[in-house]
């Protein structure tokens, strides 16, 4: 590891010096997330493996090219994992390919996100210095913020070569709970139930059902399914419903024609927003939408009118933007950021905002 660390390093000044652009890549299978893809390929994929794990401490820090599955299996072998359920997307998914993409998959509401699980990072800035920050405990705030930041800056920020993660035991007891009723039915009822003792982990309505998973100490699992009722799923069937909806595998997210899948995101208590096909997760906070490209403004608008934002996620129109664009305020503060840890501007060009 420490050999191909020092040729990515002597890669990214030679860029620098050249102002040469680069693309900070592991399995690839986040490649279309973001705007656009530019520049010479920087393969993360020799930066591998587990250097240190505590499962007494609830810690481990991995290398950013270690595959995603290695990792989870190793924490699994544990009784462990990573709460947040980042989404593979592929078999070659990466360790800084979950933190670069900053997704989270259906318990992210209950649990939080993959930004909240960072207690600190190791990184080549665009000067091609190697820096260290946070710590490897949940005491430590050096650079706190600084490793956060990272997550979701889609590799325009630096490369991320090694990350020391907050891991947690796999819960005790698990049911899914599934509910007939209407869209409007089904947000009144899970912020009810939001507001009361129950283990919610994780919830998704499409087509007239609420879906419900339940997560943590046995009784408290048991008493909630008596007090909730709803139709209980087998183990099988629930497990592969949710990995379906983490890997978007499921039915709804096939595209037809000129459609793009969009990712809403508004508060929990905005009413139904009537945009087109919608399956909507983490209690109403993440609404997945399918519309044609002449609806992004519609839907954009509607977003921001319920108090959020929105995200064209997939589709086959490059011209649409990817991000909401940024008030005149925060497009300084990014801008800043970028100057700061990449001056020449040779990461990531244009994959989150057009135009650097």
């Amino acid at each position: 590891m420490e050999t191909a660390l020092q040729t990515l390093i002597e890669r990214i000044r030679a860029a620098a010096e050249a102002a040469t652009p680069l693309r900070i890549r592991g399995g690839g299978t986040k490649d279309f997330y973001g705007q656009t893809l530019h520049g010479q390929v920087l393969d993360t994929r020799g930066l591998s493996g587990i250097s240190a794990y505590e499962p007494s401490e609830l810690v481990v820090t991995v290398g950013a090219g270690t595959p995603l599955l290695e990792l989870e299996a190793a924490l699994a072998a544990q009784g462990q994992c990573l709460p947040f359920e980042p989404p593979h997307f592929g078999p070659g998914a990466t360790v800084g390919g979950m933190l670069g993409a900053g997704l989270s998959g259906p318990a992210r509401a209950s649990v939080g996100s993959v930004r909240d699980y960072v207690l600190g990072l190791e990184m080549v800035n665009g000067r091609g210095e190697h820096l260290t920050f946070g710590g490897q405990v949940m005491k430590n705030v050096a650079g706190y913020d600084v490793s956060r930041l990272l997550a979701g800056a889609l590799g325009t920020l630096g490369l991320v070569t090694s990350v020391s993660l907050k891991v947690l035991p796999v819960p005790v007891a698990e049911a899914t709970l599934r509910f007939a009723m209407d869209e409007a039915t089904a947000l009144k009822k899970h912020n009810e139930w939001a507001g009361q003792p129950l283990p919610l982990n994780a919830s998704c309505w499409f087509d007239g059902q609420l879906t419900l998973r339940l997560r943590g100490a046995l009784a408290a699992v048991q008493s909630a399914c008596q007090r909730l009722g709803g139709e209980r799923l087998a183990e099988a069937e629930a497990a592969a419903f949710w990995l379906a909806l983490r890997e978007q595998t499921h039915p709804f997210f096939a595209l037809q024609g000129d459609e793009s899948l969009w990712r809403l995101s508004v508060p929990d208590t905005a009413v139904p927003l009537q945009l087109g096909p919608v399956l909507t997760e983490w209690g109403g906070a993440q609404r997945w939408i399918k519309a044609p490209s002449d609806q992004a403004k519609r839907l954009r608008h509607h977003a921001v009118t319920a108090g959020g934002h929105a995200t064209r996620f997939r589709g086959p129109d490059p011209a649409l933007e990817v991000f909401t664009p940024l008030s005149p305020p925060l497009e300084r503060i990014q801008r800043g950021l970028k100057q700061q840890f990449d001056p020449v501007g040779i990461f990531g060009h244009g994959r989150l905002y057009r135009g650097w």
